[in-house]
């Protein structure tokens, strides 16, 4: 019987293994599905251990926090108050906005891939920004966008242009059911039209009054204006 729970279990991760783009995914994943693993098989020899090992593990998920990614970054970050004015500020801007919740695995991977889009594409016409939604919730009832614990909207990409939503990732169906989207760096310059988009913002903005607009690597290295670290909330 332990070696039945053993083999169901890895087939899925290897099931769920499938979807993860990164090394810590798939890390997490077996990490994950082998306290599942160890809790099912501590009950089957007693159950004292096994609420044990149970209590020991709720203990870790509340005391330890997971990281945060804190790398280079050219992302506005909007609270409740902020997002829907700069939305409107300028409606020349395209923004590429991303809800997300701290919490979520999924948001945490998809993190440093947000963070080289917006050092590859930021300018002046093309901006980025991520919106905790999580903490505001009124911003995920706005914009429809699930906070629940089983959701598949965490996390979410908007295109708005002229501050007006024209598209979204993961789309939702009918039945207000998230269609599966994996949150990779190709999917998204293919899907947002990145490449495009880039173009297009920077032969539509003015010129900077300091001098022509640099590449986005070298203004991730230099500094830009219209980004906020990510610190600065």
């Amino acid at each position: 019987r332990e070696v039945e729970i053993l083999m169901f279990l890895s087939a899925i991760v290897m099931m769920k293994n499938r979807r993860s783009i990164t090394v810590e995914q798939h890390i997490g994943n077996i990490f994950m599905f082998s306290k599942v693993a160890n809790a099912i098989l501590f009950f089957r020899l007693d159950i004292r251990m096994g609420l044990l090992y149970l209590t020991l593990c709720i203990v870790f998920l509340m005391t330890c926090k997971p990281p945060l990614y804190m790398g280079p970054e050219y992302i506005k970050y909007f609270s409740d108050k902020t997002i829907d004015e700069e939305l409107e500020r300028d409606k020349r801007v395209t923004w590429i906005v991303e809800f997300f919740a701290n919490w979520s695995s999924e948001c945490q991977s998809f993190a440093p891939i947000f963070a080289d889009l917006s050092l590859k594409y930021n300018c002046s016409g093309l901006h980025f920004g991520k919106v905790d939604v999580g903490r505001y919730t009124d911003v995920s009832t706005r914009y429809k966008v699930s906070t629940s614990p089983l959701t598949k909207q965490l996390p979410t990409l908007i295109l708005f242009q002229g501050g007006t939503e024209t598209m979204r990732r993961p789309q939702i169906d009918k039945k207000g059911r998230a269609v599966s989207w994996t949150f990779s760096e190709e999917n998204v310059i293919r899907e947002f039209n990145l490449n495009e988009l880039y173009q297009k913002a920077k032969k539509q903005s003015k010129p900077r009054e300091e001098g022509p607009e640099e590449p986005p690597g070298l203004q991730a290295a230099a500094g830009h204006p219209d980004g906020e670290p990510k610190k600065d909330k």
